[in-house]
């Protein structure tokens, strides 16, 4: 008995002994942060995104105020009112913040138009593990809303289609959805874009229209109506450039010619979505 007690006395002792030590060292050792980098931090929208490149709002708030060489204007959600504002506290220059929105490059519908039906973990990059996924277009979007549980601004929902939708009010443009998507369906496109091409379609043309009433066939048309060179042809899907496109079209030529109807307004209703399948 005696010998257990001065054990546990001996213990003690080496406990408290580093205990002393941890915490002269923790008190000697500790690094002094910079008052500015939490009111940083504070001005952020803490969505913690990741659309910065850093590690989440507090790895911002440090780098921007301890390196002279990283921007303010890094913070894509919080867009031009909050890179004023780091700008300001940091004694840099903002630079300017093109506002962009997250756009969901596929119109055929997730219900419906499988090759098996899928039973696994509900989660789009799971299911693309068995043969790439159930849907009939390997490059169509699984409809599973993996984009949804990622966004941290409730900026998307699964709609009757089994499609996201993209709450454009709520949408930041961080990019987190389109970097969560396995098959590569959403995209980040400047706002005030006027038409999009709602199709992620590699395919050609003939295999398109076997499984799909909604994709772009890949016949080129569109290019060669349009009067600015703003589309072209790309591994036969089309593709549009949103600066030229906006900054002078005025007539839509090409939602008019497009013989599938691919390319549509940017924002696209359920009851067109309906009509066209």
């Amino acid at each position: 008995m005696v010998i257990v007690i001065a054990i546990i006395g001996v213990m003690a002792l080496v406990g408290l002994f580093f205990g002393l030590v941890l915490a002269f060292a923790n008190k000697k050792l500790a690094v002094e942060m910079n008052p500015l980098i939490h009111v940083v931090e504070d001005v952020l929208p803490k969505g913690q995104c990741g659309a910065c490149g850093y590690a989440g709002c507090q790895a911002y708030a440090e780098a921007v105020v301890l390196d002279k060489d990283v921007s303010p204007s890094l913070c894509i959600p919080g867009k031009k009112a909050v890179s004023e504002q780091v700008a300001k506290l940091t004694g840099k220059a903002a630079a300017e913040i093109e506002p962009q929105y997250a756009f969901i490059k596929c119109c055929q519908p997730a219900v419906g138009n499988n090759k098996y039906d899928y039973s696994g973990i509900n989660d789009c990059l799971a299911a693309t593990l068995c043969q790439g996924g159930p849907k009939e277009c390997k490059y169509g979007c699984i409809g599973l809303g993996t984009c949804v549980k990622q966004c941290v601004f409730d900026a998307l929902q699964i709609n009757e289609n089994g499609l996201p939708e993209v709450d454009e009010e709520k949408c930041t443009g961080c990019g987190k959805c389109a970097t969560a998507c396995p098959k590569k369906v959403i995209a980040m496109i400047p706002a005030g874009s006027h038409v999009s091409v709602h199709c992620n379609s590699l395919d050609t043309g003939a295999v398109v229209r076997k499984i799909c009433k909604v994709g772009c066939i890949g016949c080129g048309v569109c290019v060669k109506q349009c009067p600015y060179s703003a589309i072209i042809m790309k591994d036969n899907l089309a593709v549009i450039d949103s600066s030229i496109c906006m900054d002078k079209c005025d007539n839509s030529v090409c939602l008019e010619k497009c013989p599938s109807k691919v390319i549509r307004t940017y924002k696209i209703s359920l009851p067109e979505i309906k009509n066209a399948v």
